[in-house]
């Protein structure tokens, strides 16, 4: 079976390298997307166990349009008795990019038309249009004159873990939380530190990562459990096979930050996700963080330029550098910012830079590493 997997700019590899590991083929990375290719099982699995996917397609068709009577003919080919019956609900989310089309809706209604006319030529009756809570979401992707249509095996997004019970005003999108660690280099085995951890995202993701435990274990639901075809025994399995991988890991994962509230939130959050005990957070100004290992590393969200005048940004980056510079010699820092020009201030100069976007904004991943004194007294040599 072919499948495609939805992901953030920038996290291509890494879901690549994801899909790899829990055991898919024909993997072909693609702009925010991974094409590759899988059982049933597999398609259960990568949605229970991947971190960096926001969800999974199963492709029906693929075809060149020149007209809305084109896509109304190819919609009506797919056999689909095979993925419902006329008594299911279904919905269908457009995105379209073409000229054929003034507005996204409208290729939609044709392709429930076409759905609707193929059960009611078949069976006398047709099924129920749902946009709330369909049994078969169907993606409609159409770009210039290429259309694809594709089940959509995830329904609600995958960043939506299930474990959030609070969130501050601009919350970290968990894929990306799990896709920045994943970029740094965390494996999960070194201590790590959130110095500005904000409603506690980076630091679950990452005990979930230590801990090896699958992020669909919070949710409720997935789309291919309502389908036709759905095997329920062998989804039990996937569940079971894969939180035996489960371990209590002794990595140190530590937090704060300057707000109250942030804190309260954090905790509440990391109470929902069963990680109490192995989540540490306090109430603190970043420079006032001590460093938890010489051998660790920071990963850190700075306030972005909407909420802060560009002064108090300026302020705050040369404070994160000095800070860094003075107090964590030894540890890897990575920050992700939407103010690349306020990385200057921060007074070193990374070793990595990544693009990634958080929801609309462009940010850079930006990787330091720390060292006492300068890089030659510290027998670094430069590139």
């Amino acid at each position: 079976m072919k499948f495609t997997a939805k992901t953030l700019y920038g996290l291509e590899n890494v879901l690549a390298g994801e899909l790899e590991e829990l055991g898919a083929s024909d993997i072909q990375a693609a702009n925010r997307a991974v094409l590759f290719s899988g059982s049933k099982e597999l398609l259960y699995k990568v949605n229970y166990c991947s971190r960096s996917a926001l969800s999974f397609l199963v492709p029906l068709s693929g075809f060149r349009i020149r007209s809305k009577e084109d896509l109304y003919k190819k919609a009506s080919e797919v056999e689909w008795s095979e993925i419902m019956n006329h008594d299911s609900s279904f919905s269908v989310a457009p995105v379209v990019r073409s000229e054929l089309f003034t507005h996204s809706g409208y290729p939609a209604l044709i392709v429930k038309d076409a759905i609707a006319d193929y059960f009611r030529e078949k069976t006398g009756k047709r099924p129920s249009v749902n946009t709330t809570d369909p049994d078969v979401v169907i993606n409609l992707h159409i770009s210039n004159d290429h259309a694809d249509i594709s089940l959509d095996s995830s329904v609600i997004p995958l960043y939506k873990r299930g474990y959030r019970a609070e969130q501050g005003l601009a919350p970290l999108n968990e894929v990306l939380a799990a896709g920045m660690l994943m970029l740094a280099g965390w494996d999960g085995t070194l201590p790590l530190q959130d110095p500005m951890c904000g409603s506690g995202t980076l630091l679950i993701e990452a005990q979930m990562i230590a801990n090896r435990i699958p992020p669909g274990k919070f949710r409720q639901f997935f789309g291919f459990t309502r389908w036709k075809d759905f095997d329920e025994t062998l989804f039990n399995k996937v569940k079971k096979e894969s939180e035996a991988q489960i371990i209590k890991s002794g990595t140190l994962v530590t937090g704060s930050d300057i707000s109250e509230i942030a804190v309260r939130q954090a905790e509440a959050n990391v109470r929902k996700a069963g990680l109490e005990g192995l989540v540490s957070i306090g109430l603190s100004d970043f420079r006032d963080v001590g460093r938890a290992s010489d051998n660790g590393y920071l990963v850190i969200n700075p306030p972005y330029g909407e909420r802060l005048k560009p002064a108090e940004i300026e302020n705050l980056y040369s404070m994160i550098g000095t800070t860094l510079k003075h107090h964590f010699a030894g540890n890897k820092a990575w920050i992700i910012t939407s103010g690349k020009e306020y990385l200057n201030n921060i007074g070193l100069k990374p070793k990595k830079k990544y693009t990634l976007f958080n929801g609309a904004l462009e940010c850079v991943f930006a990787g330091y590493e720390l060292y006492e004194g300068t890089k030659k007294q510290a027998g670094v040599k430069s590139p």
